[in-house]
């Protein structure tokens, strides 16, 4: 069954009705940065999906609680509210992700990423870097797909546009990816006034980094036989999986950082703390572009708090992480009868015919 785009929006517009509140934040530099997308109105879902009807860009726009000129900037065109919905959607996802068998599994529930991202831990810097990796990451695609008006394929001067469209390889306009992006996150609330500012600007400034030095260039070959006496290049992003591992590597990593206010200047700098006993004007370094960056130490995770529900009842994988993410307290072991398709045939022509088969597993789930 083919999907066209309009109906995947339907699908999407849907999960966000369902879940009310989705906490975004597009890795702005403030303290106050929680962007709820809140649909207070009543709405007949059934409605919606019959009729094939979306809200505006306006309205879209309207939904997430913005900076006036971050509104402008979302009511300014045609598929730019969307696509900031469609960033919000990527981030979270791959976020749940790269930490599914952590002890933080990056939890979308409103209430615990709101607390996190009112602190400076490693958590927050990874959200940060990814919710800005995504913005980039996306409206570079949707340029590339037509879904934007102010903007097309990539327009790097080195690369034939006309011909890459002619034999159908339209890169992803990376450049406009970053302009918008850095433009967008120029107008948040209090930008570089303090050094939660700094940090959240620097692992934004990651976020992107990391998307713009994946890119890479896709070619290919036109003529007779095979031959490549035409050849037409454009660029391409990475998979958003390989963004969201670099960012995991990155958050692995990180280097906890102070401020350093030059004696001569009297400007201020990050510095990474690399010991707590350490004098912070001898053997610091500045961080540099590739690193992530935070604040403060991160909590354990391990009980239910303000910051997570805990790992009690979280499945785990025997051998591989029940040890730690279970924090020592052991797991409990349950059966479970799971259905699947077996002894399947094909057959000529078209199709695969299989039998259901019901087969017990253990799962593990933490004391």
């Amino acid at each position: 069954m083919r999907v066209n785009k309009r109906t995947i929006w339907i699908i999407l517009f849907i999960q966000l009705l369902k879940l009310h509140v989705i906490m975004c934040y597009f890795g702005l530099a403030a303290r106050d940065l929680i962007l709820p997308v809140t649909l207070g109105y009543q709405v007949n879902i059934d409605d919606r999906l019959a009729n094939n009807r979306l809200p505006s860009s306006k309205k879209l726009c309207d939904m997430l609680v913005l900076e006036k000129k971050q509104r402008r900037m979302c009511k300014r065109g045609k598929g730019i509210a969307k696509s900031l919905l469609e960033s919000i959607r990527l981030s979270v996802f791959e976020c749940g992700y790269q930490f599914q068998y952590e002890r933080w599994n990056c939890s979308s529930d409103d209430q615990y990423r709101m607390n996190i991202l009112r602190r400076e831990f490693k958590e927050t810097s990874f959200l940060y870097a990814i919710s800005s990796a995504s913005l980039v990451n996306t409206f570079a695609r949707e340029c590339s797909r037509g879904s934007i008006d102010r903007c097309t394929c990539d327009e790097s001067k080195n690369l034939k546009n006309k011909e890459a469209w002619l034999w159908g390889g339209c890169g992803d306009n990376i450049k406009y990816g970053l302009k918008f992006t850095r433009k967008f996150l120029k107008y948040s609330k209090r930008r570089g006034k303090d050094i939660r500012a700094k940090v959240d600007e620097h692992n934004s400034r990651l976020g992107r980094k990391i998307v713009r030095d994946k890119v890479k260039t896709t070619c290919k070959c036109h003529g007779v036989s095979g031959s490549c006496t035409v050849q037409t290049c454009w660029r391409q992003l990475s998979p958003f999986h390989v963004i969201g591992q670099l960012l995991k590597d990155k958050y692995e990593s990180s280097f906890k950082v102070v401020t350093y206010t030059n004696q001569a200047t009297g400007k201020s700098h990050l510095v990474k703390r690399l010991k707590e006993s350490q004098d912070i004007s001898e053997e610091s370094s500045a961080p540099k572009t590739g690193d992530m960056v935070y604040l403060e130490d991160s909590p354990n995770f391990c009980t239910a708090s303000k910051y997570s529900p805990g790992t009690v009842g979280r499945t785990c994988q025997k051998g591989i992480n029940c040890d730690v993410m279970c924090c020592g307290r052991g797991y409990n072991v349950k059966s479970v009868t799971v259905k699947s398709a077996c002894q399947c045939q094909v057959h000529w022509c078209c199709y695969v015919e299989c039998k259901q088969c019901m087969n017990e597993e253990e799962i593990y789930m933490c004391k």
